[in-house]
């Protein structure tokens, strides 16, 4: 890495649209999976985990799923992937 600086991994989060939103199920209790964090890894692969929220309400955890995969979620991905990478080439420092 430049200067010596080790980076492990780069994430970001993307909301799901609506649309795209789908449930899981997790020791018994539905989930509406509403985002998703992507990791951008030392070797320039992309690593995805899917956060939901219980359906039926209440303060339940933000729980981790696998992402489901179709070529809209794959899109929805890449396209996060592509737009935070131009966003880290612009930073303007601290």
């Amino acid at each position: 890495m430049d200067d010596g600086i080790e980076i492990g991994a780069l994430a970001l989060n993307v909301s799901v649209p609506q649309e795209l939103r789908w449930q899981d199920e997790r020791r018994g209790e539905r989930f509406e999976l509403q985002s998703i964090t992507v990791r951008l890894l030392p070797d320039g692969m992309l690593a995805a985990k899917a956060y939901g929220r219980p359906v039926a309400g209440g303060r339940g955890a933000y729980v981790s799923f696998n992402v489901r995969h179709s070529p809209e979620i794959d899109a929805l991905i890449t396209g996060a992937a592509t737009a935070a990478g131009a966003r880290w080439a612009g930073h303007r420092g601290l």
